[in-house]
Order: structure tokens, then C-alpha cells, then sequence
């Protein structure tokens, strides 16, 4: 009987801290790699079907618009409810979505699965997912970098998903590519076994809210409202290259497998530029250090549409992009922990999340309508190079500091 009520009341085992990051960081990678590779399948897809670009670039523009509408919603239910039975969930309706865009072959089936199921799964089983239970197992001190690692870890997945997507495509046709892509999804639910522990049972000593509430008093922070309103742009220039990008090279007389290695290289290029953004965003202001992330997107945009478009430019404009793709995401990740705590960092990031999602959403969608229009892109790489400025601007007014009514108690007061 004793020996019964012991184990019962027995502290639970605690995942180590070494274990948690490894694991994530594999999800991170497979979740985001797969979902990079959306471009590679514009032109097989788009000539199967008879779709218009317009229409290819809207399923994707849907996606991104539910995965930043579930992200919330996911972050919200991992903080309450476990990170590992939330990546579950969503790599099921993930691995669903891919396979209805494997199989189906009508628009309908098109915004189903690449819209409706690949965002619902994409929101619920990603790295935002993975890093709110990084943001509830690391000491603040280190949360930055380990933010950055994770960033690195789905910049790791363009890298590997991109080449190999392609060449799936070459050797075995473009559906089974898909079957192969939702078959590795799979495997992200037995790593999420490895994020239980201490990433679900730590406890913050910060204000304990109500939903509305907390909402209610993020958005009275100007500080948030204009760090939310900046990562939109963040979110138009990542899918606008991610989906257009390999078609646009090849209307420019490259083949497709350049637009394959291009995304690779800023997969590859992004794992130091997230790595470097998650240390400067320990030691340097992180409003300023994305202002210039942001002002640097648009220099090298512009360099890029001046030169003449061959292999090589190409190849730069891709190393230097990759530098600068989500290096955004560890100084945002971690104003919005400064700004609030890590009670309620899985929720307020994940709003943060939508704005860059509406973002996407825009950028996808309007690159499709730029095409069938004009039969060019040039419109939608001009527009993103102007709010790259915009976004700079609006960053450079942010301080770092923890928002009042998010202020932290001590016990018994």
C-alpha cells in the first residue's frame, strides 16, 4: 500500500533538456520541409490539371491564411493541454492533406488538402508549436539561441526536402513524391513523445489570465501591435519565393532543378542566419537588429531584379535570402516572451503568427494574380520590396520590456 502511494505521488520523470531539443528540432525540420517544397510541384500540378496560376497560388494562400489561423488556437491548447498530444493531432491531418493532393486531381480536392488540411496540420504540428515548449524548458537566458536552433532546425528541412523533393519528382512522378512526403510525416509522432515532461508541467510565476483578457491587454502593448503588424511583411516575402520562386526562374529560361537548389540554398544559408539571429538577439537591441533584417531583404531584392537573371546570380540572391528567411523568427519569439512571459508564450506568438500567415497569404495569392494578369511577377517583387521598408519602420519604435499587466508576482502577494 505504501509502496503504491509512493509511486503515485513520485515527481514525474523530467525529458532531459539535450533530448527535448533534438527531438523538436527533427520535427521542426520535417514539419517545414515538407511544406517548403510547395514550389517544385507548381508547374507539374499546374500542367496535369490544366489550373491557373491564380489558382494553384490561392489553395497555398489559403493554407497559409488557416495555418495562422489555427496557430493560436494550437499554441493555446499545447500551453493547456501537452505539446506531444498537439503535434499528434496535427501530423495526422498533415500527412491527410498531402495525400488528398497526391490523389485527388481536382480543384476542389486542391484547396481541401494543400489548403484546408496541409494548413490545419502545418498550424498544429509546427516549429511556432515546438518552440513555445522550448520557450517552458529553457532558462530565459537562453532562450534566444534556442529559438535560433530550432529556426535552423526547419531551415535544415528546405535544405534536405528541397533537392530530394525534386529528384522524387524526376525518378518516380510528382504523386509519388506526395505518398513518400505524407508516409515521413508520420514520424513525427513518436519524437513528439519527447517533448512530455518538463516542457508540459513547468510553472510560470506571471499574472494566470483568461483568454480574453490576455488578449485584451497584448494588444493594448504597442510594442506587440507593431511587432505583430512588421512580421506580416516577414510572411509575404517567405511564401511569395517559396511557391513563385522556381516557376519565375524557369519563365526565366533556368531549368527546375535550379529553382530546387535555390531553395535549398536558403534552407541551408537560413541555418546560420537563424543560428547568428538567435546569439545577436541575446546581445544586441532585437527591434533593431529586425529593422535591419528587414532593410537588408529589400537591398539584396533589389540587386537581384537589376542583374541579369543566370545560375549564379541566382545562386547568390538565394545565400544571401537564406541569411536573412527566418532570422526573423528568434528575436520576434523572443520580444514576445520578454514582453509577456512563457505562460502565454505559445498563444501570443501564435497571433503574431497569423499576422505573418494574413501575410503569406497575400503573398502567395497575389503572385498567382501578378501572373495570369501580366505574365510576369515583377509587380509582387516590387510590392514586397516597399513594405520591407515599411516593416523596418515600424520595428525601430519597439522596446523591450514586459508589458505592465503581464508583470510577474511574487508568491503570496
Amino acid at each position: 500500500m505504501t509502496s503504491n502511494a509512493a509511486s503515485h505521488n513520485a515527481t514525474p520523470m523530467r525529458t532531459p533538456l539535450a533530448i527535448i531539443i533534438v527531438a523538436g528540432c527533427l520535427i521542426a525540420m520535417m514539419s517545414f520541409g515538407v511544406r517548403s517544397t510547395a514550389g517544385l510541384f507548381t508547374l507539374p500540378l499546374t500542367s496535369e490539371f490544366g489550373w491557373s496560376r491564380e489558382t494553384w497560388g490561392l489553395a497555398f494562400a489559403v493554407q497559409n491564411l488557416v495555418w495562422g489561423l489555427i496557430q493560436p488556437v494550437a499554441g493555446g491548447f499545447a500551453d493547456r493541454h501537452g505539446t506531444a498530444k498537439t503535434l499528434c493531432i496535427g501530423t495526422v491531418i498533415y500527412a491527410a492533406g498531402v495525400l488528398l493532393l497526391a490523389y485527388g486531381g481536382t480543384e476542389l480536392t486542391l484547396f481541401l488538402g494543400a489548403g484546408l488540411l496541409m494548413g490545419l496540420g502545418i498550424g498544429i504540428a509546427s516549429f511556432a508549436v515546438v518552440m513555445a515548449a522550448f520557450g517552458r524548458a529553457v532558462p530565459a537566458e537562453k532562450r534566444s539561441f534556442v529559438f535560433g536552433i530550432a529556426t535552423a532546425a526547419s531551415s535544415a528541412g528546405q535544405f534536405v526536402f528541397a533537392p530530394i523533393g525534386q529528384q522524387l519528382i524526376n525518378g518516380f512522378g510528382w504523386q509519388n513524391a506526395l505518398l513518400i512526403f505524407a508516409i515521413t510525416l508520420l514520424a513525427i509522432i513518436p519524437l513528439s513523445f519527447f517533448l512530455r515532461g518538463k516542457t508540459e508541467h513547468q510553472d510560470d510565476d506571471g499574472r494566470d489570465m483568461p483568454l480574453f483578457e490576455t488578449l485584451r491587454e497584448a494588444f493594448k502593448y504597442r510594442s506587440y501591435v507593431l511587432l505583430v503588424a512588421g512580421f506580416f511583411v516577414c510572411g509575404f516575402h517567405l511564401a511569395f519565393v517559396t511557391v513563385h520562386m522556381p516557376a519565375y526562374l524557369v519563365q526565366c529560361g533556368l531549368s527546375p532543378t535550379v529553382g530546387s537548389w535555390a531553395l535549398a540554398l536558403i534552407g541551408l544559408f537560413n541555418i546560420i542566419g537563424s543560428l547568428a539571429a538567435g546569439y545577436l538577439a541575446g546581445r544586441l537591441p532585437k527591434q533593431f537588429l529586425l529593422a535591419s533584417i528587414y532593410l537588408s531583404r529589400v537591398v539584396i531584392t533589389g540587386l537581384f531584379l537589376l542583374l541579369p537573371i543566370s545560375e549564379w546570380t541566382t545562386y547568390i540572391f538565394a545565400a544571401i535570402t537564406g541569411l536573412l528567411w527566418l532570422a526573423t523568427v528568434p528575436p520576434t519569439a523572443a520580444l514576445v516572451t520578454n514582453f509577456f512571459g512563457p505562460k502565454y508564450m505559445g498563444m501570443l506568438y501564435g497571433f503574431a503568427f497569423l499576422s505573418h500567415q494574413i501575410g503569406s497569404f497575400f503573398g502567395v495569392w497575389l503572385g498567382g494574380v501578378s501572373f495570369d494578369l501580366t505574365g510576369n511577377y515583377d509587380l509582387v517583387w516590387y510590392l514586397g520590396m516597399m513594405i520591407g521598408l515599411l516593416s523596418a519602420a515600424l520595428h525601430l519604435p519597439i522596446r523591450e520590456k514586459r508589458a505592465a499587466h503581464f508583470a510577474v508576482i511574487a508568491p503570496g502577494q
